[in-house]
């Protein structure tokens, strides 16, 4: 296993939608293992597979129920809205409150090539969705007003040429 770097804002393969994963080979797998592998060193509680480069349909994430990685995750059912502050590892320092699905059912597949289907709520059911939010293009800051939403960005891009100085 082997850590990746993490990509932050405003890598442009964060934009990406990203392509369904065809077959498990041992390059997913390793993918698999190093994802998770950055996961806890980041301390983070999710990874989707472009936060480290790589535009396919993977996530992993443990949320203190124990790890869960999900090959092409789809979410097949929503019920209820909550909103809650979440942070990302591409937007370090960041925190916004986002309004997701209180309760979801995901449908993917496991390392092993068998079909998956959970049931959430809580973190799980937040973590999961912010994640595939991911695989779609889409970061916490999209799920905010335009106004708020340029503000960040603005503020973003100055930090990044102060530290690119």
């Amino acid at each position: 296993m082997a850590l990746i770097e993490v990509l932050r804002f405003p890598h442009q393969i964060l934009r990406q939608q990203c392509e369904p994963v065809a077959a498990i080979t041992d390059d997913v797998l390793k993918l698999i293992d190093d994802m998770v592998e950055t996961m806890y060193s980041y301390k983070g509680v999710g990874l989707a597979a472009p936060q480290v480069g790589v535009a396919q349909n993977i996530i992993v994430l443990d949320v203190g129920q124990g790890l869960v990685s999900l090959i092409n995750p789809e979410i097949s059912l929503g019920e209820g809205t909550a909103s809650k502050e979440e942070g990302c590892l591409c937007l370090p320092d960041l925190l916004v409150t986002v309004e997701r699905r209180e309760r979801i059912q995901i449908k993917g597949i496991d390392r092993k090539g068998n079909p998956v289907t959970l049931e959430a709520d809580g973190l799980l059911a937040r973590a999961l969705q912010h994640e595939i939010d991911h695989l779609n293009g889409t970061l916490i800051i999209d799920k905010l007003s335009k106004l708020k939403r340029d503000l960040i960005i603005k503020r973003l891009r100055k930090q990044q040429l102060k530290a690119q100085k």
